[in-house]
């Protein structure tokens, strides 16, 4: 790793102490105003506005930090279940979304309550019943920040529907993660992997969309052993697939 590299990765991990305390602070205002005052609605939708954009900064730089240590070949196995997984995406993605949402995904007790829980949301799940409770021996926080940053993407982009379908064939787990949205002509299939490309016009929605999130879950999946592919065309949704071998 050279030079310029680690004081990078150095100064992203000194950001997580800042981005805490403002995090804290603004809870703070929001769930203790006996001690700090009231606020007025627009006050509290500020406040929240803040914490969930603190939100999405810690795990940006969760993120990064995660690619670097993927780069050096570090990986932090363990045994999780697949419903495991997908469940705390969800509620991940939510979190920023439709807050609301959360608390009734984390009592769920079954894969039938959950499928009921997110229709409505405009997210299918298609997963069989012994996938969902297969426990896989991997890098939990890789997977995660994978099939987050698809989700997300598919989240954003959808007119009305995203999928998440899930098998578990020849030894490997095979993710898609499909949305209705307007699709990617084909002109664009290789050169949305790369950093920071994003097929939008403005500076201001190629932030919005994350144009590192695809480059960064293809270099974990290449570190894993896995893929990621695209499907698409111009004006018929979106579909990734991604391979773990396991």
């Amino acid at each position: 790793m050279s030079d310029t590299t680690i004081k990078t990765e150095i100064l992203i991990h000194d950001l997580k102490g800042p981005i805490c305390v403002i995090d804290a602070g603004a809870k703070s205002l929001l769930n203790h105003q006996d001690s700090y005052g009231p606020l007025t609605k627009k006050q509290s939708k500020v406040i929240k506005r803040i914490i969930r954009n603190t939100l999405v900064a810690q795990r940006l730089v969760n993120d990064v930090l995660e690619l670097g240590r993927s780069r050096e070949g570090v990986m932090i196995t363990s045994d999780f279940s697949i419903c495991t997984l997908v469940v705390e995406v969800l509620v991940e993605i939510f979190d920023i979304f439709d807050p609301g949402i959360v608390d009734i995904i984390r009592k769920v007790k079954s894969y039938a309550e959950l499928e009921q829980v997110l229709n409505p949301a405009g997210i299918r799940l298609d997963f069989d019943s012994k996938m969902w409770k297969t426990i896989v021996h991997l890098d939990a926080a890789k997977m995660k920040q994978i099939l987050r940053n698809l989700v997300t993407n598919a989240f954003k982009h959808r007119v009305c529907l995203v999928e998440i379908w899930g098998r578990i064939e020849k030894k490997q787990m095979i993710l898609r993660v499909i949305d209705d949205g307007r699709g990617v002509p084909s002109v664009n299939h290789q050169r949305i992997f790369e950093s920071y490309f994003t097929t939008e016009e403005s500076v201001e929605t190629a932030v919005e969309s994350h144009g590192l999130g695809l480059a960064g879950a293809m270099v974990l999946l290449k570190n894993m052993g896995g893929g990621l592919t695209l499907r698409s065309n111009d004006g018929k949704g979106t579909e990734f697939i991604v391979t773990v071998p396991l």
